[in-house]
């Protein structure tokens, strides 16, 4: 049987402010990537969503962004690739220290946001990303964009990486994501999303914006947490890769 991982965004709450549904799409993914307090989440949210994660046999990846919590990471920063180490280091330290307090592993590091598209595309960007990973542990598995900069990158520094696909964005003909400002980035139509993310995994096809098809590796699905459907979005996506004898990873 086919295997996939099904990942989403998490811990992205900040002190009273609430988004998500962490909760319940939990019990519908197999990675969760939580946020580490720069783009978003706190410390009192790393830790309530580690506790979650580990109640519902969750495997826990570190997402840290850039520090910009006004524009939730999705904003590009010029910084110097000994800025993008630190920063790196500095917030899987973060979330690794509640994971050692909670008795569970950290498995994996995603990059969020513009910090995610950039690391995709930049090769300073990605070396930083990438070294920052393997200085803190070499086992952690970095997950980043099909054909990416960061991909490239990781398996240089000698990490396992994970080829990330996304089951509610649309693609350029480039292999890259398109921007969030495009009226079309986003997909809502949970059919529709089904349809590309199983061609995903077992044609290692997708179209793109202008029609075209792109080679796609898919290790692991992305759902965007955020997303006022993403409780939906898991739900009927899971259902969907079931149907197909398509199983979720139970392991890396």
């Amino acid at each position: 049987m086919i295997e996939i991982d099904l990942n989403c965004d998490l811990g992205e709450s900040y002190g009273v402010y609430q988004i998500g549904n962490d909760r319940e799409i939990l019990k519908y993914i197999s990675s969760a990537n939580i946020a580490c307090g720069y783009h978003a989440g706190d410390h009192n949210v790393m830790m309530e969503t580690v506790k979650l994660a580990k109640k519902y046999n969750v495997r826990i990846g570190a997402h840290p962004g850039l520090p910009d919590l006004a524009g939730f990471g999705r904003r590009e920063m010029n910084m110097s690739p000994r800025e993008i180490y630190n920063l790196i280091l500095y917030q899987i330290g973060a979330l690794a220290a509640i994971c050692q307090a909670q008795g569970v592993k950290l498995v994996h590091v995603k990059p969020h946001g513009a910090l995610y598209n950039m690391a995709a595309r930049c090769r300073s960007t990605a070396d930083a990303i990438a070294q920052a990973a393997a200085d803190y542990d070499i086992n952690l598995i970095l997950f980043g964009l099909s054909g990416s900069e960061l991909i490239i990158a990781g398996k240089e520094k000698g990490l396992q990486t994970a080829s990330e696909v996304f089951a509610d964005r649309t693609y350029q003909s480039d292999g890259t994501l398109t921007s969030r400002v495009e009226p079309n980035s986003m997909i809502h139509d949970v059919k529709y999303a089904s349809e590309r993310m199983i061609r995903m995994v077992k044609e290692g096809k997708v179209k793109g914006a202008d029609g075209t098809d792109i080679a796609i590796c898919a290790d692991t699905i992305c759902i965007h947490g955020d997303e006022p459907a993403a409780l939906d979005f898991s739900k009927k996506l899971k259902e969907a890769l079931l149907k197909e004898k398509i199983g979720i990873r139970k392991s890396w």
